[in-house]
């Protein structure tokens, strides 16, 4: 994706960079954003030093930060959220843009601690944005514009895709995209380990799911299908895919899915609520 020329004058800060953090600021390199309008911040000097050797961006203080950068990304762990907005809130200008992209914290728990009026978006992105594979999931808080999401996503389509939902949809989306690669590391994990038992070296049965995750995974984005129907096509009748499934159904494999996202859900709400 390449910036507007709009997007070209601001200057974006990203404010905790680990992992999804530094994520997000190599694909904005790799957007087209300048990096002389780019800033991060990060608690440790060898970790900034890194940053500043790997990406060419200025490493500054948190309030230097929210001084200087138009657009602040706050990519901190939530339990640390309250106390980075406690040291952003006497210098962040009520007409800069403030995006969230810690789990269960909502716009308005951000927008208390800042300057009235201030636009809050909240992002849910995963961990595959590390591989520009992403999706990010974006909420207007109350001060935030068409102009603000639009700004947002042009951030964080240089990672993935983007969807907009309401705020309060953020939960769900956060127990079925947020953690969602988890769940299919987990399924992976367990079917390398059926392969072993059936007799296959551990390499070969991790090769074989991997590949079929994946063009699986092509098929159902490319095709259109629904997944019903593209599994239908897998299952003869009487063959070797509907005796395993019936074996799924009968462990409740369905059921405990549908349970373990409503965990999920319920757990992004406990942050919300401050139940760390």
């Amino acid at each position: 994706m390449t910036q507007t020329v709009a997007a070209a004058a601001q200057t974006v800060a990203v404010l905790g960079t680990g992992k999804i953090g530094e994520a997000l600021l190599s694909g904005m390199i790799r957007a087209g954003w300048p990096t002389a309008r780019l800033l991060v911040t990060t608690r440790r000097s060898d970790r900034a030093e890194e940053l500043r050797a790997r990406y060419g961006v200025e490493t500054v203080t948190n309030d230097e930060a929210a001084k200087r950068a138009d657009t602040l990304i706050l990519a901190v762990k939530p339990q640390d959220m309250g106390r980075l907005l406690d040291e952003l809130g006497p210098h962040v200008a009520a007409d800069r843009l403030v995006v969230s992209a810690a789990a269960g914290i909502t716009t308005a728990f951000i927008e208390e601690r800042l300057a009235a009026g201030t636009p809050v978006v909240r992002v849910m992105p995963n961990t595959p944005v590390l591989v520009d594979e992403g999706m990010s999931v974006i909420s207007a808080g109350s001060h935030a514009t068409a102009g603000h999401l639009a700004h947002t996503e042009e951030i964080f389509g240089g990672v993935g895709k983007t969807l907009r939902v309401p705020e309060s949809q953020q939960d769900a989306a956060t127990a079925l995209s947020g953690s969602g690669p988890a769940y299919f590391y987990f399924l992976v994990e367990a079917m390398t380990d059926a392969g072993i038992l059936l007799g296959l070296p551990r390499a070969q049965a991790h090769d074989l799911i991997v590949q079929a995750a994946i063009g699986a995974a092509v098929m159902l984005r490319d095709s259109g299908e629904h997944p019903v129907k593209l599994r239908e096509a897998v299952t003869s009748p009487a063959g070797t895919t509907i005796s395993a499934i019936r074996e799924l159904e009968n462990h409740g494999v369905r059921a405990a899915l549908i349970a373990a996202l409503e965990a999920a859900r319920d757990r992004s709400r406990e942050l919300a609520g401050g139940n760390g």
